[in-house]
């Protein structure tokens, strides 16, 4: 048993100590709640990419606070999309290529996004080769996902529309627009729209960039596309302008300007400012085309300024992002510390409550062998008991052994007093007559005396073994109201022969009707014996006398 709690113990230390090593696991709620947030982000970033950003910064701390590695990295891929959409395309690459650390292979539609988007950003940046390097990448890994294969073509039309390579682009865009509308997808759907529009503006074709666009601008609704639809309206502005329909470009240019100013979109505002201008340079309204070709200028510095100044700010609150990201380490760092010293306490008490359970078990196999030696000792001391017993009892049955013997003595010794003498007559009388001393007139007479001389043997005999059996019985005395005159009828009924022989007169003065608490059999045997003696030493013609005193 001591070396069975010895095992016990050293396997709940390995335990322990095998624990103690383990990494904190991370709580699914957390996880959960980080992934939410990054749904969340993605969702709104082409709307409302300010608040895209502080809900992404959150996820990204969470996923720091609890080394949460996938987390941290579709948070840098997030932030990533939202500083591409809003032309901060430097910030974007940092992000991106920050993503790729934390996106592990066994997550191919996150690493195929992450590539796309960098391609995507290339492009903007008009290094098209690289573009297309990384988008190749992107198809490496989601070629498999029809939404993802969609996403990366339709970045590949917009690489080549860059390029003015028109034939490829549309093809692209028309590849990844029937993919789309498989899965019916319908962000994708407005986006290629728009998409094919801008490539048919490029190409000349007005009407067919008119209709892409239309359905653009329409689906911009369905799906919150304030991005598009602001690029969807300066490209109506450029349009009209290509078509003599100066009005209704100045109307388009006014309503993207404002609504790329509600999103800080820079690249739709430029465009529109762009389109104001070559309106009323066309319309030979110089004042208003100097009036916005001046605004468009204070808005190219204002530009660079903002630029300038959002940079300065994107710094900071990169490195303001930075310090908590390192703050968040440094409390994880000394919660992890703290944990060490905790698991190490824990260990310690659980070390120190398993001893106390292998205390206790000890104490109570003690315990439990000393009952068992105290059970057993009863068991010996009942079996010591049973012993003493057996041995009383047998003590006892010697005892009434010794009775018994005695008794038969007894019986022996009476039957040989009272029936020595009935025996030896009829036996005397039996030789006589065989010896012929007989005639048949005394054998005539003889008869007659036999009758009461078997009687009074017959009932002495019947009385020795009822008094014989009640001693056997263990009745040594059994009391009763004895009437001594009906003793004395039995009596001298009994010895009547014996009494005519010697012509002897049996007096029977004992009161009638008087009982003595005594044993009948014993008065029996007593009153025989006594008149039997009487019998034998009283003269011929005496007188037997039986009386009693009260």
């Amino acid at each position: 048993m001591t070396n069975y709690l010895v095992i016990l113990f050293i396997f709940f230390t390995r335990t322990l100590y095998a624990q103690a090593q383990l990494p904190i696991q991370i709580p699914v709620t957390v996880k959960s709640n980080i992934d939410h947030l990054n749904v969340v982000a993605r969702a709104v970033y082409l709307r409302s990419p300010d608040s895209a950003r502080k809900v992404t910064q959150n996820a990204l701390l969470l996923s720091e606070k609890y080394n949460y590695q996938l987390g941290k990295g579709e948070s840098f891929l997030n932030l990533g999309h939202i500083y591409w959409s809003q032309s901060y395309y430097p910030v974007s690459l940092f992000y991106l290529n920050t993503a790729l650390n934390y996106l592990p292979d066994s997550k191919p539609l996150e690493l195929a996004d992450c590539y796309s988007a960098l391609g995507r950003t290339y492009a903007d940046l008009k290094n098209y080769k690289q573009a297309l390097n990384y988008l190749d990448k992107a198809y490496h890994f989601g070629w498999s996902d029809t939404r993802m294969l969609a996403e990366i073509y339709s970045e590949r039309s917009y690489v080549y529309c860059a390029m003015k390579d028109y034939t490829r682009a549309v093809a692209a865009a028309k590849y990844a627009l029937k993919l789309d509308e498989a899965i019916n997808y319908k962000r994708n759907i407005a986006v290629l729209h728009g998409r094919l529009g801008g490539i048919y503006t490029d190409k000349k074709d007005f009407s067919t960039a008119l209709a892409y666009d239309d359905t653009a601008y329409r689906l911009s609704f369905e799906t919150n596309n304030k991005r598009l639809r602001a690029k969807t309206l300066a490209e109506y502005a450029l349009i009209n302008n290509k078509l003599g329909k100066f009005a209704r470009a100045i109307g388009y240019a006014h309503s993207a300007i404002a609504l790329a100013d509600s999103i800080d979109f820079v690249d739709a505002r430029t465009l529109a400012y762009n389109a104001l201008v070559n309106s009323y340079q066309l319309t030979h309204n110089l004042n208003k085309a100097l009036f916005f070709q001046k605004k468009y200028n204070a808005l190219q510095d204002s530009v660079i300024t903002s630029e300038k100044l959002k940079s300065i700010l994107l710094i900071q609150n990169y490195f303001a992002f930075n310090s908590k990201m390192n703050s968040l380490a440094l409390m994880e760092v000394n919660n992890r510390d703290n944990r060490a010293k905790i698991r190490s306490q824990q260990a310690l008490i659980t070390i120190l409550i398993v001893s106390l359970v292998v205390l206790m078990i000890i104490l109570s196999a003690t315990y439990y062998l000393y009952k068992q030696k105290k059970i057993l000792n009863s068991k010996l001391e009942q079996q010591h008991n049973a012993l003493l017993d057996q041995k009383h009892l047998i003590e006892v049955q010697t005892v009434n052994l010794q009775m018994v013997n005695d008794l038969k003595d007894k019986l022996l010794t009476v039957i040989g007093h009272d029936l020595r003498t009935p025996v030896a007559n009829l036996s005397n009388m039996v030789e006589m007559f065989e010896a012929g001393d007989l005639t048949a007139a005394d054998v005539y007479g003889l008869m007659k005396n036999i009758n009461p001389i078997v009687k009074g043997a017959e009932l002495t005999l019947s009385n020795l073994l009822e008094w014989a059996g009640n001693q056997l019985k263990g009745r040594n005395v059994h009391f009763a109201n004895v009437d001594i005159f009906l003793l004395g009828v039995e009596m001298e009924q009994t010895f009547k022969h014996a009494l005519q022989l010697k012509n002897i007169e049996f007096v029977n003065n004992a009161y009638p009707g008087q009982s003595v608490l005594a044993d009948e059999n014993h008065l029996k045997v007593i009153l025989r014996n006594l008149i039997s003696n009487a019998i034998k030493f009283t003269n011929y013609k005496g007188t037997i006398t039986l009386r009693t005193v009260v």
